[in-house]
Protein backbone atom coordinates (compact mmCIF):
# COMPACT_ATOMS: atom_id res chain seq x y z
CA UNK A 1 0.00 0.00 0.00
CA UNK A 2 1.47 3.30 -0.66
CA UNK A 3 2.22 6.23 1.59
CA UNK A 4 -0.73 8.29 0.29
CA UNK A 5 -2.91 5.22 1.02
CA UNK A 6 -2.41 4.98 4.06
CA UNK A 7 -3.01 8.38 4.91
CA UNK A 8 -5.99 8.25 3.36
CA UNK A 9 -7.15 5.25 5.23
CA UNK A 10 -9.28 5.27 8.41
CA UNK A 11 -7.87 3.64 11.53
CA UNK A 12 -11.34 2.52 12.38
CA UNK A 13 -14.24 -0.03 10.27
CA UNK A 14 -15.99 1.60 7.51
CA UNK A 15 -19.92 1.96 8.63
CA UNK A 16 -21.49 -1.20 6.94
CA UNK A 17 -24.53 -3.22 8.23
CA UNK A 18 -21.83 -5.60 9.76
CA UNK A 19 -20.30 -3.21 11.62
CA UNK A 20 -23.59 -2.66 13.36
CA UNK A 21 -23.79 -6.29 13.86
CA UNK A 22 -20.90 -6.40 15.82
CA UNK A 23 -21.36 -2.80 17.81
CA UNK A 24 -24.56 -4.26 18.97
CA UNK A 25 -22.84 -7.25 19.90
CA UNK A 26 -19.90 -5.99 21.82
CA UNK A 27 -22.62 -3.64 23.53
CA UNK A 28 -24.43 -6.59 24.89
CA UNK A 29 -21.38 -8.25 25.62
CA UNK A 30 -19.71 -5.18 27.58
CA UNK A 31 -22.94 -5.25 30.05
CA UNK A 32 -22.46 -9.09 30.68
CA UNK A 33 -18.50 -8.85 31.22
CA UNK A 34 -19.04 -5.46 33.40
CA UNK A 35 -21.69 -7.29 35.23
CA UNK A 36 -19.72 -10.35 35.65
CA UNK A 37 -16.81 -8.69 36.86
CA UNK A 38 -18.71 -6.09 39.53
CA UNK A 39 -21.76 -8.55 40.82
CA UNK A 40 -20.79 -12.13 39.87
CA UNK A 41 -17.57 -11.53 41.61
CA UNK A 42 -18.04 -8.61 43.53
CA UNK A 43 -21.00 -8.64 44.70
CA UNK A 44 -21.61 -4.81 43.87
CA UNK A 45 -25.32 -5.98 43.42
CA UNK A 46 -26.05 -6.51 46.96
CA UNK A 47 -23.81 -3.54 48.15
CA UNK A 48 -23.42 -0.61 46.07
CA UNK A 49 -20.81 0.58 48.35
CA UNK A 50 -18.21 -2.13 49.12
CA UNK A 51 -15.72 -0.94 46.24
CA UNK A 52 -17.42 -3.61 43.72
CA UNK A 53 -18.43 -1.09 40.87
CA UNK A 54 -15.12 0.98 41.96
CA UNK A 55 -13.13 -1.84 41.39
CA UNK A 56 -14.20 -2.82 38.53
CA UNK A 57 -14.30 0.84 36.92
CA UNK A 58 -10.40 0.82 37.66
CA UNK A 59 -9.83 -2.59 36.07
CA UNK A 60 -11.58 -1.73 32.41
CA UNK A 61 -10.32 1.68 32.66
CA UNK A 62 -7.06 0.23 32.67
CA UNK A 63 -7.25 -2.08 30.15
CA UNK A 64 -9.35 0.61 28.01
CA UNK A 65 -5.59 2.58 28.04
CA UNK A 66 -3.76 -0.24 27.25
CA UNK A 67 -6.02 -0.99 24.07
CA UNK A 68 -6.14 2.43 23.19
CA UNK A 69 -3.04 3.05 23.28
CA UNK A 70 -2.07 0.02 20.99
CA UNK A 71 -4.99 1.15 18.46
CA UNK A 72 -3.24 4.48 18.06
CA UNK A 73 -0.02 2.92 18.03
CA UNK A 74 -1.30 0.80 15.13
CA UNK A 75 -0.09 1.78 11.52
CA UNK A 76 -3.32 0.95 9.87
CA UNK A 77 -6.54 -0.66 10.71
CA UNK A 78 -6.70 -4.18 12.85
CA UNK A 79 -10.36 -5.47 13.55
CA UNK A 80 -9.08 -7.89 16.17
CA UNK A 81 -7.11 -4.93 17.94
CA UNK A 82 -10.54 -2.28 16.97
CA UNK A 83 -13.32 -4.64 18.28
CA UNK A 84 -11.38 -4.89 21.54
CA UNK A 85 -10.77 -2.05 22.27
CA UNK A 86 -14.31 -1.28 21.61
CA UNK A 87 -15.56 -4.03 24.10
CA UNK A 88 -13.01 -2.85 26.77
CA UNK A 89 -14.52 0.60 26.18
CA UNK A 90 -18.19 -0.91 26.37
CA UNK A 91 -17.19 -2.88 29.68
CA UNK A 92 -15.76 0.51 31.53
CA UNK A 93 -18.91 2.17 30.53
CA UNK A 94 -21.02 -0.43 32.31
CA UNK A 95 -19.00 -0.33 35.01
CA UNK A 96 -18.49 3.71 35.25
CA UNK A 97 -22.09 4.19 35.11
CA UNK A 98 -23.03 1.94 37.67
CA UNK A 99 -20.57 3.36 39.80
CA UNK A 100 -21.81 7.17 39.44
CA UNK A 101 -25.56 5.89 39.57
CA UNK A 102 -25.58 3.59 42.30
CA UNK A 103 -22.48 4.12 44.36
CA UNK A 104 -22.46 7.88 44.19
CA UNK A 105 -26.09 8.21 43.93
CA UNK A 106 -25.64 10.20 40.79
CA UNK A 107 -29.10 8.44 39.81
CA UNK A 108 -30.00 7.59 36.50
CA UNK A 109 -31.73 11.28 35.53
CA UNK A 110 -28.12 13.33 36.69
CA UNK A 111 -26.12 10.72 35.54
CA UNK A 112 -27.15 10.53 32.08
CA UNK A 113 -26.99 14.49 32.13
CA UNK A 114 -24.17 14.43 32.86
CA UNK A 115 -22.48 12.08 30.71
CA UNK A 116 -24.71 13.50 27.61
CA UNK A 117 -23.13 17.16 28.45
CA UNK A 118 -19.57 14.97 28.30
CA UNK A 119 -20.28 13.31 25.08
CA UNK A 120 -21.30 16.90 23.40
CA UNK A 121 -18.46 18.64 24.95
CA UNK A 122 -15.79 15.72 23.14
CA UNK A 123 -17.25 16.43 20.09
CA UNK A 124 -17.76 20.43 20.31
CA UNK A 125 -13.83 20.41 20.75
CA UNK A 126 -13.31 17.33 18.14
CA UNK A 127 -15.39 19.59 16.00
CA UNK A 128 -13.11 23.31 16.66
CA UNK A 129 -9.85 21.31 16.22
CA UNK A 130 -10.53 19.37 12.81
CA UNK A 131 -14.14 21.35 11.51
CA UNK A 132 -15.27 17.96 11.03
CA UNK A 133 -16.37 14.43 13.43
CA UNK A 134 -16.65 12.58 10.48
CA UNK A 135 -15.02 9.05 11.68
CA UNK A 136 -13.53 8.68 8.20
CA UNK A 137 -11.24 11.00 8.98
CA UNK A 138 -9.71 8.97 12.31
CA UNK A 139 -6.06 8.64 10.71
CA UNK A 140 -4.24 10.12 13.17
CA UNK A 141 -3.24 9.96 16.92
CA UNK A 142 -4.60 13.57 17.51
CA UNK A 143 -8.06 12.75 16.09
CA UNK A 144 -8.27 9.04 17.40
CA UNK A 145 -7.82 10.57 21.29
CA UNK A 146 -11.12 12.53 20.16
CA UNK A 147 -12.81 9.67 18.92
CA UNK A 148 -11.74 7.53 21.84
CA UNK A 149 -12.86 9.88 24.04
CA UNK A 150 -16.08 10.51 22.33
CA UNK A 151 -16.42 6.59 22.14
CA UNK A 152 -16.14 5.97 26.03
CA UNK A 153 -18.41 8.92 27.17
CA UNK A 154 -20.76 7.46 24.88
CA UNK A 155 -20.92 3.88 25.59
CA UNK A 156 -21.10 5.32 29.38
CA UNK A 157 -24.22 7.22 28.33
CA UNK A 158 -25.80 4.61 26.87
CA UNK A 159 -25.56 2.29 29.95
CA UNK A 160 -27.09 4.58 32.05
CA UNK A 161 -29.52 5.26 29.58
CA UNK A 162 -30.62 1.55 29.40
CA UNK A 163 -30.96 1.25 33.03
CA UNK A 164 -32.96 4.95 33.05
CA UNK A 165 -35.62 3.51 30.90
CA UNK A 166 -35.71 0.04 31.99
CA UNK A 167 -35.57 0.24 35.68
CA UNK A 168 -38.09 3.42 36.19
CA UNK A 169 -40.54 3.29 32.98
CA UNK A 170 -42.21 -0.13 33.66
CA UNK A 171 -41.01 -1.20 30.49
CA UNK A 172 -38.73 -3.84 31.80
CA UNK A 173 -35.31 -5.18 30.29
CA UNK A 174 -36.96 -6.44 26.96
CA UNK A 175 -39.84 -3.34 26.85
CA UNK A 176 -36.48 -1.08 27.18
CA UNK A 177 -34.45 -3.21 24.19
CA UNK A 178 -37.70 -2.14 22.00
CA UNK A 179 -37.96 1.25 22.24
CA UNK A 180 -34.04 1.71 21.75
CA UNK A 181 -34.54 -1.10 19.19
CA UNK A 182 -37.51 1.47 17.76
CA UNK A 183 -35.33 4.51 17.44
CA UNK A 184 -32.56 2.95 15.64
CA UNK A 185 -35.43 2.04 13.59
CA UNK A 186 -36.23 5.78 12.99
CA UNK A 187 -32.73 6.61 12.30
CA UNK A 188 -32.02 4.01 9.45
CA UNK A 189 -35.40 5.31 7.73
CA UNK A 190 -33.77 8.94 7.93
CA UNK A 191 -30.81 7.48 6.45
CA UNK A 192 -32.08 5.87 3.29
CA UNK A 193 -35.35 8.13 3.02
CA UNK A 194 -34.01 12.04 3.77
CA UNK A 195 -30.57 13.56 3.52
CA UNK A 196 -30.26 13.97 7.42
CA UNK A 197 -26.98 14.32 8.21
CA UNK A 198 -24.80 11.33 7.83
CA UNK A 199 -22.29 11.92 10.82
CA UNK A 200 -25.30 13.01 13.34
CA UNK A 201 -27.03 10.46 12.07
CA UNK A 202 -23.81 7.92 13.34
CA UNK A 203 -23.20 9.58 16.07
CA UNK A 204 -26.70 9.18 17.57
CA UNK A 205 -27.06 5.72 16.69
CA UNK A 206 -23.81 4.72 18.12
CA UNK A 207 -24.95 5.98 21.35
CA UNK A 208 -28.79 4.14 20.92
CA UNK A 209 -27.08 0.59 20.07
CA UNK A 210 -25.23 0.88 23.73
CA UNK A 211 -28.77 0.99 25.75
CA UNK A 212 -30.05 -1.61 23.37
CA UNK A 213 -26.99 -4.03 24.19
CA UNK A 214 -27.57 -2.87 27.97
CA UNK A 215 -31.05 -4.04 27.92
CA UNK A 216 -30.57 -7.23 26.19
CA UNK A 217 -27.74 -7.79 28.44
CA UNK A 218 -29.70 -7.08 31.28
CA UNK A 219 -32.14 -9.20 29.98
CA UNK A 220 -30.16 -11.96 29.42
CA UNK A 221 -28.23 -12.26 33.04
CA UNK A 222 -31.03 -10.52 35.67
CA UNK A 223 -33.18 -12.25 37.83
CA UNK A 224 -36.51 -13.45 36.40
CA UNK A 225 -37.88 -11.58 39.30
CA UNK A 226 -36.82 -8.58 37.42
CA UNK A 227 -37.84 -9.39 34.16
CA UNK A 228 -34.83 -11.27 33.25
CA UNK A 229 -34.09 -14.80 32.31
CA UNK A 230 -31.47 -15.36 34.90
CA UNK A 231 -28.66 -16.94 32.32
CA UNK A 232 -25.09 -17.16 33.52
CA UNK A 233 -23.34 -14.05 33.60
CA UNK A 234 -19.54 -15.28 32.76
CA UNK A 235 -21.45 -18.37 30.08
CA UNK A 236 -23.48 -15.94 28.41
CA UNK A 237 -20.33 -13.50 28.39
CA UNK A 238 -18.55 -15.81 26.79
CA UNK A 239 -20.80 -16.80 24.40
CA UNK A 240 -21.25 -13.89 23.00
CA UNK A 241 -17.95 -13.09 22.66
CA UNK A 242 -17.34 -16.13 20.56
CA UNK A 243 -20.41 -14.41 18.64
CA UNK A 244 -18.11 -11.29 18.22
CA UNK A 245 -15.16 -13.42 17.08
CA UNK A 246 -16.97 -15.45 14.61
CA UNK A 247 -18.73 -12.68 12.92
CA UNK A 248 -14.83 -10.90 13.19
CA UNK A 249 -13.43 -13.83 10.88
CA UNK A 250 -16.25 -14.49 9.00
CA UNK A 251 -17.99 -10.83 7.90
CA UNK A 252 -16.13 -8.96 6.06
CA UNK A 253 -14.55 -5.47 6.92
CA UNK A 254 -12.34 -2.76 5.64
CA UNK A 255 -10.88 0.03 6.44
CA UNK A 256 -12.68 3.51 6.13
CA UNK A 257 -11.36 5.70 3.80
CA UNK A 258 -11.35 9.54 4.28
CA UNK A 259 -14.34 11.13 2.38
CA UNK A 260 -11.86 13.58 0.38
CA UNK A 261 -10.78 10.13 -1.33
CA UNK A 262 -13.56 7.99 -1.13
Amino acid sequence: MSAINERTLSKVPEVTLVFWIIKIAATTLGETGGDTVTMTFLHADKNAHNGGYLIGSAIFLSLLAVMVALQIAAKRFHPFLYWATIVASTTAGTTMADFADRSLGIGYTGGSTLLLACVLAVLALWHLSEGTIAVETVNTPWVEAFYWAAITFSQTLGTALGDWVADTSGLGYAGGALVFAAGLAVLAVLYFRTGASRVALFWTAFILTRPLGATVGDFLDKPMPDGGLALSRPIASAVIAALIIAFILLLPQRAGRHPEHA
